[in-house]
């Protein structure tokens, strides 16, 4: 039987859904679930490190800058918004449904990078180097 290939459109699936938000963020040293706003997230040393925004189906992420945010928001608007609530943080919201997988994991790791405790980090970097 003859095989088929696999088009570049299959390769890059497009959309993330909950469960993979929970796998990626729980792969980090340290992250736990718990709340925010009254709504499932993921802290990190108990403090807020990402959470799933129901309401609009968007990845709460934290960024470097307000600077940073706007540019997001400037070079990729389908997939970056913000809400009146984040105006003043440097705060962003990832469409779960046009995010992939590989910007959302390099999204949490550099925020997590930026907070995680240095025995985290020689943990993560041991196993990943």
């Amino acid at each position: 039987m003859k095989r088929v290939a696999k088009t570049s459109a299959a390769k890059s699936k497009t959309g993330v859904t909950a469960a993979e938000l929970k796998r990626i963020a729980l792969s980090f040293p340290g992250v736990e679930e718990g709340s925010s706003y009254g709504q499932p997230s993921f802290l990190l040393a108990k403090k807020f490190f990402t959470r799933l925004r129901q309401e609009d189906n968007s990845i709460v992420m934290m960024v470097g800058s307000i600077d940073e945010r706007d540019m997001l928001l400037e070079n990729a608007p389908a997939l970056f918004h913000i809400t009146p609530h984040y105006k003043n943080y440097p705060a962003i919201l990832v469409r779960m449904e046009k995010a992939d997988a590989a910007t959302v994991r390099a999204m949490l790791e550099r925020r997590w990078r930026a907070m995680a405790p240095k025995k985290f980090l020689m943990q993560f970097d041991k196993g990943n180097g």
